[in-house]
């Protein structure tokens, strides 16, 4: 097999690309200092001194919305492209189609609302 300057160019890219990504991780484990034990074990709380338990037991109705707005900002993604290619369309076809994916995206927020997703429970003590 014969190199040439391009092979010399792309074999160059690619170790450049693994210094620039293991250059840091290297220098991170060289430079970072060796303690442990005392406060450098504790769980930084904005400064103050963590008191009670470190793991507390959330409800699962912060993982449904937060799974719920992921879902619609994915979909909400997927109209940027039909937006900048709406101008270049012809005909009716892309509209209608715009107008079922979001007729979808309705559809998906009413059967939440009726599932009561959007109701967040209330604790009084």
């Amino acid at each position: 097999m014969v190199f040439s300057w391009l092979n010399v160019a792309v074999f160059a890219c690619l170790a450049a690309g693994i210094a620039f990504a293991g250059g840091p991780l290297v220098a991170a484990f060289l430079l970072a200092p060796r303690t442990s034990g005392g406060a450098f074990a504790e769980p930084y709380e904005c400064g103050m001194v963590p008191r009670g338990q470190a793991w507390t037991r959330f409800g699962i109705n912060y993982s449904l919305y937060a799974l719920i707005f992921l879902s619609f900002d994915v979909d909400v993604l997927y109209l940027f492209p039909v937006a900048t290619a709406y101008p270049q369309s012809q005909g009716w076809g892309p509209l209608w189609a715009l107008f079922a994916f979001v007729g979808v995206l309705g559809l998906a927020m009413l059967y939440f609302q009726r599932k009561g997703v959007f109701t967040w429970p209330r604790r009084i003590r």
